[in-house]
């Protein structure tokens, strides 16, 4: 049920046309929905939790594309921009809208999209309980261990981290949470739409390394955590923090420790050992399986 009422506020911020086509779906069709995606003249998709596709026969046009993001912006473009730029638009409940299309640049950066070519709506829907049976494997003499959790994208990293954080909360254990893209918290007027639990400091709206110094300095955590280390700023302040005594939580796309050794951006976190512990997590069946891996 909670999954079936992620999707019915996800889908709001779609034109009315598809909306209706999408709630008409089999409730038990949409149980298992992660991701709408529409694609301007060819179609709607819906992702599942085995990655697959399954098309919705309903045509999308860029005015439908044009819209969508008109509706998830409240018709306030520019307030957003800097987040149009980046790709995606945070939605309230935590969920994502994901923009690809013909980006207008300057000074190679994206400023904006000229025309959009495709949406990724991305339904966020905490599933809490999943960290339980890994969190014991984390800790040691009461003490939270420094982990990695390690998959490709869309396999659940960031629905572990968010339940690792809440149950860090219930044991008493102060958690500071830089989450750049609010995908982890989602933060609203200041309150977590998404539970990350009592005891959860979350700084948003700015890089992931920012964000982590702030939260150092200010915080005092005890776990310093972030989704997603894909800058040289995020790796240097999650070894601050290591080398300051506080363990950290973060996440990384990939399938091994061997093919993150490869890129030069992670390579410090290695070096350093800042991580004591691997999670990893694969499908099986269907379902998520999680395997957690002591580190020298």
């Amino acid at each position: 049920m909670e999954r079936i009422e992620a999707v019915q506020a996800a889908v709001s911020v779609l034109p009315r046309e598809l909306r209706l086509a999408l709630l008409a779906c089999p409730k038990g069709q949409q149980s298992h929905w992660e991701e709408i995606r529409l694609r301007a003249g060819r179609g709607m998709s819906c992702v599942d939790g085995t990655g697959g596709e399954e098309p919705v026969n309903l045509p999308v046009t860029a005015e439908d594309l044009r819209l969508t993001v008109e509706l998830a912006t409240r018709a306030s473009l520019q307030s957003v921009s800097e987040k149009l730029a980046a790709g995606f638009l945070p939605l309230k409940g935590g969920h994502r809208l994901g923009l690809c299309g013909t980006a207008a640049i300057r000074e190679g950066r994206i400023l904006h999209f000229r025309a959009l070519s495709s949406l990724n709506l991305r339904i966020a829907c905490p599933v809490p309980g999943i960290g339980a049976a890994v969190l014991p494997d984390l800790m040691e003499s009461g003490r939270f261990q420094s982990t990695l959790i390690l998959a490709p994208p869309g396999e659940g990293k960031t629905t572990l981290l968010r339940d690792l954080i809440r149950l860090l909360g219930l044991r008493g254990i102060r958690t500071g949470l830089a989450d750049e893209r609010g995908e982890v918290a989602s933060l609203h007027q200041g309150a977590p739409q998404l539970d990350v639990g009592p005891l959860a400091d979350v700084v948003d709206g700015c890089p992931k390394g920012e964000g982590l110094m702030l939260l150092l300095r200010a915080m005092s955590p005890q776990v310093l955590a972030a989704d997603e280390i894909t800058h040289p700023d995020d790796v240097s302040a999650l070894c601050q923090g290591a080398n300051c005594g506080t363990a950290v939580l973060a996440t990384a796309h990939g399938s091994s420790l061997e093919e993150l050794s490869h890129r030069g951006v992670c390579k410090p976190l290695l070096e350093q050992h800042v991580f004591s512990r691997l999670v990893t997590i694969a499908r099986e069946g269907g379902e998520r399986r999680y395997q957690v891996e002591r580190l020298e």
